[in-house]
């Protein structure tokens, strides 16, 4: 059993109260996740993992700092962002729990329970900022991008009526600003 994932656990098997550390980084060769954000192959994934050896099995513990990347869900501006996640699970000794982690061949691989925290770690709608106000819904552009023309929130239609009084008002204040001018 090999793979970047496969950690021996030959020293602390069947030994209660046993227990092991190990930080160590693995390089992704495929994409993680499917949505909008994704970790990318090629990125790293950093690895702080605690083995206990317990009566059932090993206990692993641990945390995997990642960074996806991918799209704004609402402007489409490239995105990157650090992620932390905490995973713990149990490897039963073989023929001791129905489980879908076993200890096999005195090694444990933690890339089925590394991948499924992280990607369920990816945000649903990822936003490159908290108030992103997204697409300008007449012209397509990003209204976080300032085009020097301020657009004019569309007016109900049942509230025209003062808009038109709004528009005296402001044609009567340039007025009287201009004889004040003159």
């Amino acid at each position: 059993m090999s793979g970047p994932f496969v950690l021996p656990v030959r020293d602390i098997v069947r030994r209660p109260g046993e227990m092991r550390e190990h930080q160590f980084t693995v390089t992704l060769t495929d994409q993680w996740g499917e949505g909008i954000v994704a970790y990318e192959p090629g990125s790293e994934v950093d690895l702080d993992v605690r083995l206990e050896s317990v009566h059932e099995g090993i206990l692993v513990s641990g945390t995997a700092d990642a960074e996806y990347s991918g799209v704004c869900g609402r402007c489409l501006t490239d995105i990157t962002r650090p992620v932390e996640v905490e995973f713990q699970e149990l490897f039963a000794y073989p023929g001791e729990e129905e489980t879908d982690f076993e200890v096999q061949d005195d090694h444990v691989d933690l890339e089925t329970l590394v991948r499924d925290a992280a990607v369920l770690s990816l945000p649903f709608q990822p936003v490159c900022q908290p108030d992103c106000p997204g697409l300008d819904p007449r012209t397509g552009e990003r209204l976080t991008v300032s085009t020097g023309t301020e657009q004019a929130a569309p007016i109900d239609p049942r509230w025209s009526a003062l808009q038109q009084i709004t528009d005296q008002d402001g044609t009567a204040e340039s007025r009287a600003a201009e004889k004040e001018e003159s």
